[in-house]
């Protein structure tokens, strides 16, 4: 199967909160991903990036850490040892310590509903579609054509804007 990632479009999220719900719910009142707030405000999901070259996997001593098929870097709790090893290094603090099992969990791509065919379920219940899943060259085209969109938008609206001040 061909790799596959996850894209959150900063400047769409308006931040309901939609992901880190449905997440919370498949994954049992423990979400992976989590909309946090800057001091201005403004809404920033924050997520696992199922990194390339991932340094949780690489300082992982129980090889607790893996990669899919489809590229999501899995963490296996019967391996974890729960050394925390993981989020001393993920530039994202993705991974989460679950005390109550004494292991790391961190988001898994919904490795049961890709199973199945399905997106994972931050990205497909996204109201402002914010969030994207696919093939690295799909979500390449994707970022493409959305950025065109803004640049195209804001000459329309400068054009507009310049209209009106040589009427006025």
């Amino acid at each position: 199967m061909a790799r596959r990632i996850l894209h959150v479009d900063y400047s769409l999220c308006i931040g309901c909160e939609t992901c880190q719900s449905v997440c919370e719910f498949i994954h049992h009142g423990k979400p992976h991903i989590r909309i946090y707030y800057t001091e201005s405000g403004l809404p920033i999901p924050i997520n696992c990036r199922h990194c390339e070259k991932a340094p949780c996997m690489n300082v992982c001593p129980s090889n607790a850490i893996y990669k899919d098929t489809d590229g999501a870097v899995i963490i296996d709790p019967k391996k974890c040892i729960g050394c925390l090893m993981c989020l001393a290094v993920c530039p994202f603090g993705a991974p989460s310590y679950e005390a109550r099992l004494k292991v790391v969990t961190k988001c898994d791509m919904c490795a049961d509903r890709r199973r199945v065919g399905l997106e994972p379920a931050c990205s497909e219940m996204c109201p402002a579609e914010a969030i994207f899943f696919g093939r690295p060259e799909e979500v390449e085209d994707e970022i493409r054509r959305r950025t065109a969109e803004k640049i195209a938008r804001e000459r329309i609206s400068s054009t507009v804007m310049e209209s009106i001040g040589r009427i006025l």
